[in-house]
């Protein structure tokens, strides 16, 4: 990988990659993370998922975190793990701190009609009923990532569903 031209990456993040813990595990370290605001869009539950999505919504605004300084293969990874349901577009973002507006890069539900949208996604919900579970199985997406065996992201996609309690 050459140093010269090398483009580093802000990713706007809404869901379970706002825990510093799950970005670790997927970029294998933890880039800095700032809070910042998405005007303009409506994060929403997806029934079933044990993640959200976002989607174009007028007076709507989504708080979430800021990824700095991605690499080239670290955006990859994100776009690996986000897989064919999520367009990654560019949108402006305000920072929480100091108000200063910045173009990143984020994730967009690309069904806006799917009809497993609906209600509020709850990031400290998801922290306590799911955290742990969707770490120990993210660690599985990646080591695959690394070291293919026959398995794909198809494969873990019951693990990133909501089951029913047992």
């Amino acid at each position: 990988m050459s140093g010269s031209g090398a483009q580093l990456h802000n990713v706007f993040v809404y869901g379970s990659f706002q825990e510093p813990d799950v970005v670790k595990v997927m970029l294998d370290r933890t880039p800095e993370i700032i809070s910042v605001t998405l005007p303009g869009f409506k994060r929403f539950r997806l029934k079933g998922r044990l993640y959200p999505c976002v989607i174009p919504c007028e007076g709507g605004e989504v708080h979430g975190k800021l990824l700095m300084g991605l690499t080239d293969e670290e955006l990859e990874n994100v776009d690996a793990v986000e897989g064919n349901e999520y367009e990654r577009v560019t949108v402006g973002v305000v920072r929480d701190d100091n108000s200063e507006k910045m173009t990143v890069k984020t994730y967009l539900w690309i069904n806006k009609d799917d009809p497993d949208i609906g209600g509020e996604w709850d990031f400290e919900e998801w922290k306590q009923l799911h955290m742990k579970s969707f770490i120990e199985t993210f660690k599985e997406i990646m080591e695959w990532k690394r070291n293919p065996e026959g398995k794909g992201r198809d494969d873990f996609n019951h693990v990133l569903r909501d089951a029913p309690s047992a």
